[in-house]
């Protein structure tokens, strides 16, 4: 017969980006769905404390209050500035930003050729 306390401590647990650090609730799966990443403090946020702080008239990131970048040329400076820091999560963003605007650019300059 198992006590209680090892039944609850049997099982996997979820990684702690899986939290969000407002309301500290587990994010539903599949996490990209059900959240947004903020590119200033590489903070994953839930959808549902995102839309609380829009109804609540905050347009800053909800975790450490900086304005969003207001186009999406800053976003790199900003992903850059956490990289700085040795941000590791900000290092693989950085990476598969530029690898998706490589491949962005590559599309765009196959089209300009064939026309």
């Amino acid at each position: 017969e198992l006590k209680d306390e090892q039944l609850c401590s049997q099982g996997h647990e979820r990684p702690e980006g899986d939290y969000c650090p407002i309301c500290t609730l587990p994010i539903p799966l599949p996490v990209d769905k059900h959240s947004g990443l903020n590119v200033c403090c590489m903070k994953r946020i839930c959808n549902g404390c995102d839309v609380a702080a829009k109804l609540g008239g905050m347009n800053d990131c909800v975790f450490c209050r900086t304005p969003f970048p207001k186009i999406d040329d800053d976003i790199p400076a900003t992903i850059q500035k956490r990289v700085s820091k040795k941000d590791p999560l900000a290092i693989a963003l950085g990476e598969k930003y530029c690898h998706f605007r490589a491949k962005i650019l590559a599309m765009i300059q196959t089209r300009v050729a064939k026309k």
